[in-house]
């Protein structure tokens, strides 16, 4: 299956989103056909906040390292690292992802709709292969956070050749049941607490991701463990070394 092809199932498409080698090796172990990249997880691995474009070189390194995984890969492009639409087309052709998710906004600010669909429209143009999850992040920065400058666009981006929309922050059912209805390729949300795949898919959602979710959780059971040991407790169960081990073994073979 493609990625659009991964949009059209029952469930919505659940993409866990890796930040480094190991990370996405056992997200296909557990099965995932598609992985995507935590922009924030990737620059964080190097000490870099998320955003302000950081994360370009370490995130074309890691897409390049996961081509030899048996799954799909979506690579977040923060807003494509540049301002110029043929700049950003030439990163996604180099990059040779299986689709991006690239934002309208840099450095917490949104941009012009028009310059972000003219990205969009470019990157089309010279990636036609490319399933180009187009973000908008109204509701993530609270800037113009209401349904009329969503749907609106929604539309210029769809338009521009996206092939699917991204709206993170979105929480509200109803909410969500709108925008789904008002646009007319797959939404993207990104996971909401006290909601399952299935009442997501209810609202209409096509695809759900974990965003930098799986990092950050992993970091707090790292805590954890030192913490407990360092408390008194006992060394907690995880995948035993010789497992872990030879994944790696068979990845870099």
């Amino acid at each position: 299956m493609n990625l659009n092809e991964l949009h059209q199932q029952q469930q919505p498409l659940l993409l866990p989103n890796a930040w480094d080698v190991g990370s996405a090796i056992a997200f296909a172990d557990a099965g995932f056909p598609a992985i995507g990249t935590t922009s924030f997880g990737v620059g964080a691995v190097l000490g870099h906040p998320d955003g302000a474009r950081a994360s370009r070189a370490a995130t074309a390194a890691l897409v390049r390292a996961l081509a030899a995984l048996p799954v799909l890969v979506s690579a977040d492009i923060e807003d494509g690292y540049s301002d110029d639409p043929e700049e950003v087309a030439r990163f996604v052709k180099d990059l040779a992802a299986d689709g991006v998710n690239v934002e309208d906004s840099t450095n917490d600010h949104l941009i012009d709709p028009g310059s972000h669909a003219g990205k969009v429209e470019q990157i089309k143009r010279v990636n036609p292969g490319t399933f180009v999850n187009a973000r908008i992040d109204n509701y993530w920065l609270r800037q113009d956070a209401h349904i009329e400058a969503v749907l609106a666009k929604a539309k210029q981006y769809v338009d521009a050749g996206a092939d699917g929309i991204f709206i993170p922050g979105v929480t509200i059912p109803d909410e969500i049941r709108v925008v789904t209805a008002g646009v007319s390729v797959p939404v993207n949300t990104l996971a909401v607490a006290d909601m399952t795949l299935s009442q997501l898919a209810g609202l209409g959602v096509r695809r759900v991701s974990t965003g930098s979710l799986p990092y950050r959780a992993a970091v707090d059971a790292g805590v954890a463990v030192a913490t407990g040991l360092r408390d008194g407790g006992i060394p907690p169960a995880a995948t035993a070394y010789p497992i872990a081990q030879a994944r790696l073994q068979k990845y870099s073979s």
